[in-house]
């Protein structure tokens, strides 16, 4: 931290408080060089996470959204709540390691079909279904058949609204 009076980096804290709204600390700091105070005011850093959509738009990511679909995807299945969070936790995980702070709905999605897959497939295709569209019976029926002949589904491309 400058010191604001003559800019020397080097200072102490004095005291150190946490704001009346409980949102930042309060800090008062004393420069090493001119021994002059100053108060600094630290707050976590809220920038959300953000998913970009399929029509470009960006919305805050939302744990519950995500939970609520893996939820009806995984209903009258033999997966634990607790693996379900997991899930959650990865695709969280996932959005934090992104550099920009977010990511494509597309990715998101392929990264808990993988997951899935690997869970349950009955689960995975329900998934499937509602995130990939399917236009009518036929597509349902070739992902079901890749599935069955171990060909990775994942791989096809879709196509864009």
């Amino acid at each position: 931290m400058k010191c604001p009076y003559c800019g020397f980096a080097q200072d102490r804290v004095v005291d150190s408080r946490e704001s009346k709204e409980a949102d930042s600390i309060r800090r008062r700091r004393e420069c090493e060089r001119c021994n002059k105070r100053f108060t600094t005011y630290e707050r976590i850093d809220e920038i959300p996470y953000m998913v970009v959509k399929k029509d470009g738009r960006r919305e805050k990511f939302e744990r519950s959204k995500v939970l609520n679909g893996l939820l009806r995807a995984c209903e009258k299945r033999p997966i634990s709540a607790g693996k379900l969070e997991d899930l959650v936790d990865q695709t969280e995980s996932f959005l934090m390691d992104s550099p920009e702070r977010e990511r494509t709905t597309t990715e998101i999605g392929q990264l808990l079909m993988e997951k899935l897959k690997e869970l349950d497939t009955v689960s995975y295709i329900r998934f499937a279904s509602v995130y990939r569209d399917f236009k009518d019976v036929n597509e349902f029926k070739a992902e079901l058949e890749q599935l069955l002949t171990g060909k990775d589904p994942g791989n096809r491309k879709k196509s864009s609204h």
